[in-house]
């Protein structure tokens, strides 16, 4: 059984999903986002950082979103979430996951914990101005890269799609953030994503109410 350290509106909820998919028995053990409250100290003896997701299973833990999604589509291969190694697409993948994890998610931090970045508090609004700004970018990147294609890696459905979705419900218009509707190739892969019945479950929440 895996353990996932999880919280709502974090990259928890991707690897969730990722779990129901290849369809493993797992526990969900409750953290925060809320850099106020403590985390559980098992979660922080793995991570120090205090972020979501953790994932611990019997040989062993890790964290990092795309470290964790492209181990568990290596060792549930049975799933096809993922491209083997000498699949001819397997390099998209990869590229696209840290792409995903480095760049666009990077943008978001700007925006969500701008104190990261800067070091006095007037410079905060710039800080995330200019991740609204990234998160144009990135996403624009990432829309011309798919263009006519099904799914990102073309007509194979892979974990990058259920990431790219994860990263679509952090998007908030009251944060200046673009919409999806300005990046129509990955809004119609996220759309199909929605659609899942793992995602339909997991995300309930966010489906009810986007801006919770």
């Amino acid at each position: 059984m895996y353990k996932l350290f999880f919280a709502l509106k974090s990259a928890s909820m991707g690897v969730q999903v990722l779990l129901e998919e290849i369809g493993v028995p797992y526990e969900l053990i409750q953290s925060v986002v809320d850099k106020e409250t403590p985390r559980p100290p098992e979660q922080l003896a793995i991570n120090p950082n205090g972020w979501v997701p953790v994932l611990v299973w019997d040989e062993g833990s890790m964290y990092e979103c795309a470290a964790i999604t492209m181990f568990l589509c290596d060792k549930h291969p049975q799933a096809r979430l993922a491209p083997s190694v000498d699949d001819p697409t397997r390099a998209l993948f990869l590229q696209t996951l840290v792409y995903f994890s480095n760049s666009i998610q990077n943008a978001f931090q700007l925006t969500y914990y701008p104190d990261r970045f800067v070091d006095a508090l007037d410079d905060e609004p710039s800080a995330q101005m200019r991740g609204c700004r990234r998160l144009r970018e990135t996403w624009s990147v990432i829309d011309n890269q798919i263009g006519d294609n099904e799914w990102i890696l073309g007509d194979q459905f892979s974990a990058a799609d259920i990431y790219l979705f994860m990263l679509s419900t952090w998007l908030r218009s009251a944060k200046g953030h673009p919409s999806m509707t300005e990046f129509p190739n990955a809004k119609r892969i996220a759309d199909k994503v929605l659609q899942m019945p793992s995602v339909q479950r997991v995300y309930q929440q966010w489906i009810q109410d986007p801006e919770y």
